[in-house]
């Protein structure tokens, strides 16, 4: 076919092939249709022509053997599209009637005849002819199958992991022992910590305090090591531990035999500080009511184990509520360093799951502006799973009393490195609502926030804190092994939050060398109890 246009646009003619002699003319009215609307008109006819060939050329691929003409299959493809309807599926319906049927936990008990696996499954429908119901019911009984072995097996690592990193391990028991005989034979093991002309720096401002609560020696040891010989001028550092009754023996015959010269470290246990003996303590108040409420709203773990109907997550947060960490002393004393050290202005607060990798010093140089808290924000940076914690990640906002006084997605703070200025904190009622918020949380039953001193610690710190630069502390080594070893180098903290502590066996085997290299493994206490490197 051939398009022929007249040299004063004013005809168009279109010849049929083959030598066929017949002329079109279309007359075009100069007023009425322009030649440009005719012409755009036969080219998009053309389009549509090839279009409706396409389609048909699609449905033939696609297998639809359907008895429909091109323009019936377009009408068929279109249609209900262009009216908004939804296209039909080609599932039968018998089978999501199956699929939707409430699930019953013994529906597959006692059956010898569910498939193990999507391979028996796939051989038994090709050796059998089955019709759709009987097809969907076989296919459910092997899904409810596998969720039930999924969630078993899923509980049971969680209990696990709740054995192995709430237990204490054998190692470390065993050097709390030898340093507990060491103790009481040695008169080196129990000199005083400081000297007598070096206690008059334990209140001294012009000093580097830093404050560690730990009941854990192997821990204690690591980071005040890593602390002293990372730091440019150690002889201004001073560092006050504060231990409980039972292992302040142990702690005292370590660094009395470990000497960490020219750092000053003081050992104290909380029986010693005059505060604690003062009439009613808040603190001691809330473990007491702490422990109530866990033992009759938790019970033990092969009660949490034994129920069927929660998720495996809920299952894993009530396991972790047994954990010894969040009904121990040392997780609250934080909330009273005011109260602890009366004399000093700053100070900076370690956790026993911490390296210290740099030199500390130039904390004191940070501006807080007023600020209680300096500490990273854990809602930005690199790595999405450590740093996106908000406070919903942390409280319970389906919960009334949550949802009306705090906004989810206020950016949350990290513990375990934290600079604190206690003049600016004893102007504050920060304490106060600390505690106010633990009761409201006992009063719910615990519902208000998931374990730990973190969430009330954010409510009572909220409006106090200044952020800090991420490298002073780097979060997430003991819960995910995505950090990789050399990304954790370039820290100036690193902190092993979560179950996978560097002293168990469940530690990331990647990362365990940056905390052990700062263990003496010759040591005879170390040796002795058989503690390695890894």
């Amino acid at each position: 076919m051939q398009l022929y246009i007249s040299p004063s646009l004013r005809h168009v003619t279109v010849l049929p092939g083959k030598g066929v002699r017949e002329f079109i003319k279309v007359k075009v009215g100069t007023r009425r249709v322009s030649y440009r609307m005719l012409f755009y008109s036969l080219l998009f006819f053309t389009f549509l022509l090839r279009f409706v060939f396409v389609l048909s050329t699609i449905d033939s691929i696609d297998g639809d053997h359907s008895n429909c003409s091109s323009i019936g299959c377009l009408g068929k493809r279109l249609g209900p599209r262009i009216l908004g309807r939804k296209i039909e599926s080609n599932v039968p319906e018998v089978m999501y009637q199956i699929l939707d049927e409430p699930v019953s936990k013994d529906e597959v008990q006692g059956k010898t005849d569910v498939p193990q696996t999507l391979q028996e499954f796939m051989s038994e429908m090709k050796q059998s002819i089955l019709d759709a119901k009987t097809f969907a019911l076989k296919l459910r009984e092997m899904i409810i199958l596998l969720e039930q072995r999924t969630r078993t097996a899923k509980i049971q690592e969680y209990l696990y992991r709740h054995v192995a990193s709430s237990s204490i391990p054998k190692e470390l028991h065993c050097l709390a022992l030898k340093l507990a005989n060491e103790h009481s034979n040695n008169a080196a093991a129990r000199i005083q910590l400081p000297s007598a002309e070096l206690v008059p720096a334990l209140v001294d401002n012009s000093y580097f305090h830093f404050v560690l609560a730990s009941d854990n020696v192997l821990a204690a040891s690591v980071v005040a090591t890593s602390l002293v010989k990372n730091a440019l001028h150690p002889e201004k550092f001073v560092l006050h531990i504060i231990t409980d009754r039972k292992t302040y023996s142990p702690m005292q015959a370590w660094f009395s035999l470990h000497p960490l010269d020219p750092a000053i470290i003081e050992v104290k246990a909380l029986h010693q500080f005059d505060w604690l003996s003062k009439g009613k303590i808040p603190v001691l108040e809330a473990m007491e009511k702490d422990q109530r409420v866990r033992s009759q709203f938790r019970g033990g773990s092969s009660v949490i184990i034994a129920n069927n109907t929660e998720k495996p997550q809920v299952i894993a947060a009530k396991l972790q509520a047994l954990s010894p960490k969040y009904n121990s002393l040392m997780n609250h004393i934080r909330i009273h360093l005011p109260e602890l050290f009366p004399s000093l202005n700053k100070v900076v607060f370690l956790d026993d799951d911490i390296v210290i990798q740099t030199d500390l010093s130039p904390l004191w140089d940070i501006d807080m502006i007023g600020k209680v808290n300096g500490a990273v924000e854990t809602c930005t940076g690199e790595d999405s799973f450590v740093m996106s914690k908000r406070f919903k990640s942390y409280l319970n906002f389906s919960h009334p009393l949550i949802m009306q006084n705090f906004d989810p997605n206020e950016c949350a703070w990290a513990y375990g490195m934290n600079i604190f200025d206690l003049e600016a904190w004893r102007k504050t009622n920060i304490s106060l609502t600390y505690y106010h918020w633990l009761e409201e949380n006992f009063k719910s039953d615990l519902s208000l926030w998931q374990l730990g001193t973190l969430p009330p610690g954010l409510i009572a710190f909220y409006g106090h804190v200044h952020v800090i630069d991420p490298f002073w502390h780097m979060l997430g080594l003991g819960y995910q092994d995505n950090t990789t070893l050399s990304d954790a180098k370039t820290a100036g903290v690193i902190h092993f939050n979560g179950r996978a502590k560097p002293w168990l066996d469940i530690a990331f085997p990647q990362l365990r060398p940056l905390w052990a290299k700062y263990i003496d493994f010759s040591d005879k206490f170390i040796k002795g109890c058989h503690i390695r490197a890894s």
